[in-house]
């Protein structure tokens, strides 16, 4: 068992080449001199690094969409009031 630490730029290089660049976890690993395991640990953990960052930033989204949804819904309903008052008015 080697002792060797890897920086996080080297780490997040090797898990781009698997996930944006397409090639496979063992090519990328033999390429750099590391364990298969060390690969998928890595892959493992950006993953669930990204979904969380992800999931944070999908609910603030969500949660801000569905107050201006209701904001403009409110604004609808006004206007369609406000066009059947003057509709009956100028008749």
């Amino acid at each position: 068992m080697s002792n060797l630490r890897y920086t996080d730029e080297f780490k997040a290089e090797a898990v781009k080449q698997v996930n944006d660049r397409g090639y496979g976890a063992r090519e990328v690993s033999e390429r750099l001199g590391i364990s298969l395991k060390s690969m998928y640990a890595w892959l493992r953990e950006a993953r669930g690094n990204k979904g969380t960052k992800v999931s944070e930033d999908l609910s603030r989204e969500v949660a801000r969409l569905k107050a201006e949804l209701k904001r403009v819904e409110e604004d609808r309903d006004i206007l369609k009031k406000a066009a059947a008052y003057f509709a009956k008015e100028s008749r």
